[in-house]
């Protein structure tokens, strides 16, 4: 099985196709994915997308902001869940990094993934804050 990892544009995705990635893989539970809409604009929105496919399905993909100099927020990582624990999730990450290799990558884990980063470089940071979105 081969992968294809490559950066894709957000505007060129199917929103359905990445909506059935975040939800095999969990994320779909803290992510609005019954509003393609708001998942739409997500992706497209986002200025550094990478993702993986097997045979033309997309299975992984890394949702990120970047200014490609000091930081890129790391948003989602979704794998589906069939492919998790095959090392798709980490070169996910090792293609963002690639794409911008002077930025530090900054996350927010899922509770479920919290050990899963630590096994790839990242280090705990204490002093991030959230503010919720208006009801």
């Amino acid at each position: 099985m081969k992968w294809n990892i490559r950066r894709e544009h957000g505007v060129d995705l199917d929103v359905k196709e990445v909506v059935e990635v975040y939800r095999s893989s969990g994320l779909g539970e803290r992510r609005p994915a019954a509003d393609f809409d708001r998942m739409g604009a997500m992706v497209r929105n986002a200025n550094l997308v990478i993702t993986c496919r097997i045979d033309g399905e997309l299975v992984g993909i890394a949702r990120s902001i970047s200014d490609f100099a000091y930081v890129t927020y790391l948003s989602d990582i979704a794998v589906s869940r069939a492919h998790q624990r095959s090392g798709i999730g980490r070169a996910l990450i090792d293609a963002t990094r690639k794409e911008a290799p002077q930025a530090k990558i900054v996350l927010l884990s899922a509770p479920d993934a919290a050990d899963y980063y630590p096994h790839l470089g990242f280090t705990r940071h204490d002093s991030a804050w959230v503010l919720s979105q208006i009801e």
